[in-house]
């Protein structure tokens, strides 16, 4: 039988008209693509790498807006570029801070879509939590996220365009000429937003190949976490080609309770998934593999599920850590959080077979910014609980 849940990428991303009289935005393009840019409106060859590298220094390393202000160009290449090209990242629409000192940002991105972005700040690290689509294809039921239609992919730009948002909300971009600050506010990134990052893997990959640039962002492939609801064919190709940390959304252990929790696990099951999990880390010579499991009453949080999560790991020898995520109930959800003592309780039978097991802190829950919160403004309308029920398949 064939499933019916929407569980493949079914949009293209669109180049976007824009109104600033087709000017083209250098935000998102690779290092190749500014420099054939560069070249297509004068620049000479044999210059060309080096002012790729002067533009690139001072869009990513020094987070400047303004071609006036590229001080080492001179007037008339300024001009030119100006004329040609502009540096657009997405628009702040809002910006709500929750008691927590989590912040989440409402941007407003071309054709006039928005998605969500939440920066959380801890003591020895400050995480920025990126959208990579503009709602969401996988509909797992327990995720708010998913309840919102996919309308199209974010753009290589758009997807850094959020890190360089972040920056100048957090005022962290350095000046020219001032001493080097090892301090970062925003030191991690997890594309753990809006969207499945591995159906949009060009873009992410580009977008994070810019972050990690050493003369820009400037961030450690191991700050970069990449998760992932199991797209099985796009996990080699991500060890490959970014070369990031790897989460994956796991959130159950037999199939029939994956099915309606995580609707792609129809196409490619858990059995499929470890076998590709199994094979990241000898890719990309990464760390642990993180398994998040978000813990809903009834549902997946038995010993039993437990002792599943750990066999599944064990056989396929799997340097694992495991996430344990306390649900984050929003209107309609069609599930409950797992009480504080199931939580320890399954925690503690992880740690014993000896796995870490965090129990993840919920952050930014009274702005609606914590895990599988996010939902663009614009798709506000509430489904009925019994709707969305129906959809996970759970009104039987």
């Amino acid at each position: 039988m064939e499933p019916t849940a929407p569980i493949t990428q079914d949009v293209m991303t669109i180049p976007r008209k824009t109104d600033d009289g087709g000017k083209r935005n250098l935000v998102g393009l690779t290092r190749d693509q500014l420099r054939e840019a560069l070249i297509s409106v004068g620049t000479p060859e044999k210059q060309a790498k080096m002012r790729t590298g002067q533009v690139w220094q001072w869009i990513y390393q020094w987070g400047v807006r303004d071609f006036d202000t590229m001080t080492n160009l001179a007037k008339t290449y300024r001009a030119l570029l100006a004329e040609h090209f502009v540096i657009e990242i997405p628009e702040v629409v809002s910006r709500l801070v929750s008691e927590d000192g989590t912040r989440k940002y409402l941007v407003r991105i071309a054709g006039g879509h928005e998605v969500e972005v939440v920066y959380i700040p801890e003591e020895d690290r400050g995480t920025l939590c990126v959208s990579s689509q503009v709602g969401c294809t996988l509909t797992c039921s327990f995720c708010h996220t998913g309840t919102q239609k996919l309308v199209r992919n974010l753009s290589a730009a758009e997807i850094v365009g959020q890190i360089m948002m972040a920056r100048d909300d957090l005022e962290e971009w350095p000046e020219p000429g001032a001493p080097k600050d090892e301090t970062r506010l925003l030191s991690n990134i997890v594309l753990m937003g809006m969207g499945e990052p591995l159906y949009n893997f060009d873009n992410v990959r580009d977008a994070m190949k810019i972050a990690m640039d050493p003369e820009g962002i400037s961030l450690s492939r191991r700050r970069i976490t990449l998760s992932t609801s199991g797209v099985v064919p796009e996990i080699a190709r991500t060890a490959q080609e970014i070369g990031c940390l790897l989460a994956i959304s796991f959130h159950a252990t037999t199939d029939d309770v994956r099915d309606k929790l995580v609707p792609i696990n129809k196409r490619w099951n858990i059995e499929e998934l470890l076998g590709a999990l199994a094979a990241y880390p000898k890719a990309s010579n990464s760390e642990r593999i993180t398994f998040e499991y978000v813990m809903l009453d009834g549902v997946n949080d038995s010993d039993e599920d437990a002792h599943r999560l750990i066999e599944h790991i064990k056989r396929h020898n799997i340097p694992a850590k495991i996430n344990l995520i306390p649900f984050n109930e929003w209107p309609g959800a069609p599930y409950k959080r797992s009480s504080n003592n199931r939580i320890r309780a399954f925690a503690n039978i992880i740690y014993q077979a000896g796995y870490a097991s965090p129990i993840r802190k919920t952050r930014g829950e009274d702005i609606m910014a914590a895990c599988g919160q996010l939902k663009s403004a614009t798709e506000r309308a509430r489904k009925s609980k019994r709707q969305i029920e129906a959809e996970a398949g759970l009104g039987q």
